[in-house]
Parts: structure tokens; C-alpha cells; sequence
């Protein structure tokens, strides 16, 4: 019987949603395991929060930076160097023995995932078609929301039977396993992969020289309205992944595993929603809509739906009122994905790594400040409900500024003088 051989074009991609998945599930295990650390070492919701939030800070700086190196350098190495970092980091959470140490951990951290998903966009646009990149990020980010949907449940059955530090232990493991396998199956252009057919070849993108220089003023200038819609909906994304668990914890006087469970369905809500906005985005434009229709009035429609769906969890005290419309707005949030990440191929497509890495400043400027308001907003009032308020606002501002994206408009390079020199140009 012969063996079934996945193409390697979906090999790629089996391998980013692998990492995905990894990546989210050592994101928001350190959620889960917050009552056990938090117990031990004595530690309130701002303390808490400053630790789910302390990722983000160097995660925010290697976004462009990140996205600059696998450009230049390819999304095989960043990825190798970027997951021995995470992993490394993980297992040291598992060693944390105050808060001192958890924040340390947490910002390593945030050095190994900074550059991951820019890199891994520079690899979809070498290795998947123009017109399945939303479909592709759509169903790598939905590997995430399983990461989101399978870290509570994990770290739960972990901690039943050891305690809080071996989640972290096993989640790191997992890590190694991963960058062992892609330093073997993935190689930077599909031309160099030994079991590439010519049909597959010729329906990627041609493969090109050497990246240009980046002209970092105008692109920054050019992806700042995408910057901020991403912003807008990261808020709310992080609100769920920092503090979902603890919400039906405490809303609801749940114990820790039906907290769990309720967490990991809001989560696969997501999940389904990533999925639906990829497949979307591409339907779309194969029907013959507009850039502008199949992206930003697209994303716009999704925030406004997502806000629609949190605003019974201010008037109601019912769980599974509370349960349905968290799962609501986190399907409709995490529709945007698809036609967000692949906007920045929409507009720089010669900087693709690094237009993504400018859009997810937003993300991780969100990641900082979204925990900790909440955590505060939480000690302070008393109120579970006061973060969904933040959400909505921002929400309604993100489907606003969603207009101003204009993905049609094809970025250029306008002077070699703002540009940073080339890590591959020659020099005298």
C-alpha cells in the first residue's frame, strides 16, 4: 500500500499552523496557571496582569524588526533561532520563583515570538498562491484559536495530577519538537524542495532577487490606518486570552475545570470564526468584488457584528447568555484575520515580512496595555464587565478606521534615501 505524502506545498502550511498552535498555547497557558502562581507567590489582578502583558513589550519592538530579518534572511532561520527563544523561555516559566523571575521569563518570551507570524507570512508569500493567501492566514491563525481553545484544558489536566510548573515544562517540550522538525522539512524557496512538482511551481508567485531596501518612513506612513484597526481589534483579543478563564471563574463561581471548558468553547468560537473570514476574503474577491469590499468592508462588518454580540454581557448575568455572546463576539473579532494579514500582501507585497510586522505593532502594543487596564479596571470597581465597555469602544473606532485601509492602493518605493541599506547589498 502506498505511502500518503502530503504536497509540499501543504506541508508548508501544516508546519505554520503547527506553530501557531504552539505559539498561542505558550501565550495564554501562563492564564490558566495564574490561580496556582498567583497563590504562591501572593500576587493581585495588576500583578497578574503585568505578567500576561510582559510578553508583549519586546514582542512589539521584533514585529518590524522581525519582519526586516525574515525578509532579508528568510523565515527558516528567524523561525529555528525565534522557536529555540520561545521554548527556552516557556520551560524557564516553569522554573519562575517570584514575580520577578515570571516577569523575566515572559519577556524572553516576547523576543522568541516577536518575529514569528511576519515570518511566517514571508513564507506564505513564497509558498501559497495569490489567491488563496487569506484562506492561508485564516487557517493558520485558527490553529492559534486551538491553541487557545486546548491550553485551558491542558494546563487543567497537568495541574490535576502535578501542579501549575509542569504545564510549562510540557509546553516547552513541544516547542523543541517543532523546531527539530521544520529546520528538516522546510526549505526558504519551493524551487529548492526535492520533491517540488513543476504544477506546483507554476502556480506560486516567480521567485525573486534580492529584497529591495526598505523605505521605512513611507511604509510606516503607509500601514499606520492598518495599524490601528489592528490595534482595535487586538484589545479585545487579548482581553479574551488574558482573562477568559478567570472571568467565569469569578462571574459565575465556576471551579477551575468548568472555567476551563467554557473558556476553550469561546475559544473554538474564534477558531471557526478565522476559518469563515479567510474563506470569505477569497470568495470574495474570486466573485469579482473589489479589494475594498472583500478587506475593509469586510473587517468593518466584522467589528461592528463582534460588538453587537458583547453588549448582552453588560445587562445580563445569566452564563449561558454570557457564554453565547462572548462565543458571538469572539467569532465575529476573529473574522477579521483572514483580510487583515493579508492586506499587508494586498498593499507592500515586495516587503510582505515587514508590512506584517508593522501591523502587528498593533497587536502588541494592544497585548501591553489591554491586561494590565483590565486587571486595574477589575482591583479598582470591582467589575468583570468594565473591560467589555473598553472592547466595544474600540471596536466601533476599529470598524471606522477599517475605510481609511484602502488595500487597493499598491504601496511604492518613493526615495532610496529613506530606505535602510539591505543586509544582502554589496558594499565598497
Amino acid at each position: 500500500m502506498p505511502r500518503l505524502r502530503l504536497l509540499p506545498t501543504t506541508s508548508v502550511l501544516v508546519m505554520l499552523c503547527a506553530m501557531y498552535f504552539i505559539t498561542y498555547l505558550d501565550r495564554v497557558n501562563v492564564s490558566t496557571a495564574a490561580p496556582g502562581f498567583a497563590a504562591e507567590f501572593h500576587l493581585n489582578n495588576t500583578e497578574v496582569g503585568l505578567i500576561f502583558s510582559a510578553f508583549a513589550y519586546p514582542y512589539l519592538v521584533f514585529q518590524i524588526i522581525g519582519g526586516w530579518i525574515s525578509d532579508k534572511y528568510g523565515a527558516r532561520r528567524t523561525l529555528i533561532v525565534c522557536g529555540l527563544l520561545w521554548a527556552a523561555a516557556t520551560l524557564l516559566t516553569g522554573f519562575a520563583t517570584g514575580l520577578i523571575s515570571l516577569l523575566a521569563a515572559r519577556l524572553l518570551l516576547g523576543f522568541g515570538e516577536g518575529a514569528t507570524f511576519p515570518a511566517a507570512t514571508t513564507a506564505i508569500a513564497r509558498w501559497v498562491p495569490k489567491h488563496k493567501r487569506g484562506f492561508a492566514q485564516g487557517l493558520t491563525h485558527s490553529a492559534a484559536r486551538i491553541g487557545n481553545a486546548v491550553a485551558p484544558a491542558l494546563v487543567v489536566a497537568i495541574m490535576a495530577v502535578a501542579d501549575w510548573r509542569a504545564a510549562f515544562f510540557v509546553c516547552g517540550a513541544i516547542s523543541l519538537i517543532w523546531v527539530a522538525l521544520w529546520a528538516w522539512v522546510f526549505t526558504e524557496h519551493p524551487h529548492d524542495h526535492p520533491r517540488i512538482s513543476e504544477a506546483e511551481l507554476a502556480a506560486l508567485p516567480a521567485a525573486k532577487g534580492p529584497a529591495p531596501a526598505v523605505p521605512w518612513r513611507a511604509l510606516l506612513k503607509r500601514m499606520a490606518p492598518v495599524t490601528l484597526v489592528y490595534f482595535c481589534y487586538a484589545w479585545t483579543l487579548w482581553l479574551f486570552l488574558s482573562w477568559m478563564p478567570q472571568y467565569f471563574m469569578r462571574s459565575f463561581a465556576l471551579d477551575m475545570q468548568h472555567s476551563a471548558l467554557l473558556a476553550s468553547l469561546v475559544f473554538f468560537a474564534g477558531f471557526l470564526g478565522d476559518n469563515a473570514g479567510g474563506l470569505l476574503t477569497d470568495w470574495l474577491l474570486e466573485r469579482g468584488q473589489s479589494l475594498p469590499r472583500a478587506r475593509s468592508m469586510l473587517v468593518a462588518a466584522c467589528m461592528l457584528l463582534s460588538l453587537l454580540c458583547l453588549l448582552p454581557v453588560l445587562f445580563s448575568h445569566n452564563l449561558y447568555l454570557s457564554l453565547a455572546s462572548l462565543a458571538g463576539g469572539f467569532f465575529f473579532a476573529e473574522m477579521v484575520i483572514g483580510p487583515m494579514w493579508a492586506i499587508p500582501m494586498d498593499i507592500a507585497p515586495e516587503f510582505s515580512g515587514t508590512a506584517c510586522g508593522i501591523m502587528s505593532t498593533g497587536s502588541a502594543a494592544a497585548a501591553i496595555v489591554s491586561p494590565v487596564v483590565s486587571g486595574f479596571l477589575i482591583d479598582h470597581f470591582g467589575s468583570w464587565d468594565l473591560p467589555f465597555v473598553v472592547s466595544i469602544g474600540l471596536l466601533a473606532s476599529g470598524a471606522l478606521l477599517a475605510l481609511r485601509m484602502r488595500p487597493q492602493d499598491k504601496f511604492h518605493c518613493v526615495s532610496p534615501a529613506l530606505a535602510m541599506p539591505s543586509a544582502t547589498a554589496n558594499h565598497p
